[in-house]
């Protein structure tokens, strides 16, 4: 929108397909929103207790400015236990949301004008909070040919004297996969030849079915050269609480503290009470969220397998399915379109996560089965798909 008040950079409308999906699920009374990574499940009754029960003993100031130093020593307990890895406190920050850790990261270590690089289809703030930071994304494509995983001589290709660092999220939202550790390795050479950083985005390191989850931090080599970007919203389904935290270098924390303190302060204190409770509980909390989620994903890849003209490889991590629609030869947004109009079920159109995006559709299998039947009964009546 145009105007003398606003900033020119922004006249441009910039509205993302996550902010328009809130209202396409208002287009009739009974859509089934499948477009949105928000689960369905509430936080854990016990998380929430203990943590309001700690906002009634006092917990609701201003924590210190990397965060309660419980939380951030919970974190280096869980990467301790469940990883074999030690960070020192120094190397933790506590922020408000992942997103916000990405921002900041980014405008830690960006000049104007360096490059990043975003294997895509990608998450879709990145690019935006990259040229927020000033730098320029460098799209990365990666083909459903190859399971979506980053092939390293493209990967190579892109590198020039500009190219500061590389994102990479896995598992991986859009397409559910999750790296093998031959990907990883591959990735992290890379940075070590060309002295780059890599931001690791983990945020769904539960939702790993077929191989073990493998942090980039682990990698020999990277700790020096990662940063890692990890929330609780969707390992916890604790998106409105609104906390994550980063891993990095305590020289990198220590910019990303001072940039914080212009921005949001802390997090939340009664989020990071919440976010304590839930990692000292993560033995009995996530088993079952995660089986549940991936009862979800797969029972959907299989009512996919039966439609015609759309397929989807078969389900490795996260809740979403990234399904191959070219065989309508009609384009995402097309589809994703004819989807809502016919069967009144919100998914997403692929190319809103990069231009290789095009040719599929993204689906959240946030609600629980039977929502799901129900959203793929109404879906297989369309001609589109008999």
């Amino acid at each position: 929108m145009k105007h003398p008040y606003l900033a020119k950079r922004y006249w441009k409308d910039q509205k993302t397909p996550m902010g328009a999906s809130d209202e396409l699920a208002r287009s009739f009374d009974d859509v089934i929103n499948l477009s949105l990574g928000d689960p369905d499940q509430t936080t854990p009754e016990t998380v929430i207790n203990a943590a309001f029960e700690d906002a009634k003993a006092g917990h609701t100031k201003y924590t210190d400015f990397r965060g309660d130093p419980e939380l951030r020593e919970e974190v280096r307990k869980m990467y301790s236990e469940d990883f074999n890895l030690q960070f020192r406190d120094q190397e933790i920050m506590v922020t408000a949301s992942a997103c916000l850790g990405m921002y900041l990261a980014l405008e830690a270590i960006l000049d104007d004008g360096d490059e990043v690089i975003i294997h895509e289809p990608c998450f879709t703030p990145y690019p935006q909070q990259i040229r927020l930071a000033r730098g320029i994304p460098v799209s990365l494509d990666t083909l459903e040919r190859d399971d979506f995983e980053i092939d390293p001589k493209r990967l190579e290709s892109l590198i020039t004297e500009r190219t500061k660092a590389l994102v990479i999220n896995t598992p991986n939202n859009p397409t559910g996969t999750c790296f093998s550790r031959e990907t990883m390795e591959a990735v992290a050479e890379t940075a070590k030849k060309h002295d780059l950083v890599v931001i690791a985005d983990e945020i769904y390191g539960a939702y790993s079915y077929k191989r073990e989850f493998i942090p980039m931090v682990s990698i020999p080599g990277m700790k020096e050269r990662t940063i890692t970007i990890n929330s609780f919203s969707k390992d916890y389904t604790m998106t409105g609480w609104r906390v994550g935290h980063v891993i990095a270098p305590d020289f990198i924390i220590k910019t990303i503290q001072q940039i914080n303190e212009n921005v949001v302060f802390t997090a939340p204190s009664v989020s990071q009470r919440a976010a304590i409770h839930a990692l000292r509980q993560r033995k009995t909390i996530q088993p079952p969220m995660v089986k549940e989620y991936q009862d979800r994903v797969f029972y959907a890849a299989k009512r996919i397998e039966e439609l015609k003209n759309i397929s989807v490889l078969p389900p490795k991590g996260t809740f979403y399915l990234f399904p191959n629609i070219k065989d309508t030869g009609l384009s995402s947004k097309e589809v994703s379109d004819r989807i809502l109009q016919e069967a009144h079920v919100l998914t997403l159109p692929g190319d809103a996560f990069g231009r290789c995006g095009e040719g599929y559709i993204r689906i959240a299998c946030t609600v629980g089965v039977d929502k799901l039947k129900e959203a793929f009964d109404r879906i297989a009546k369309m001609d589109l798909f008999l």
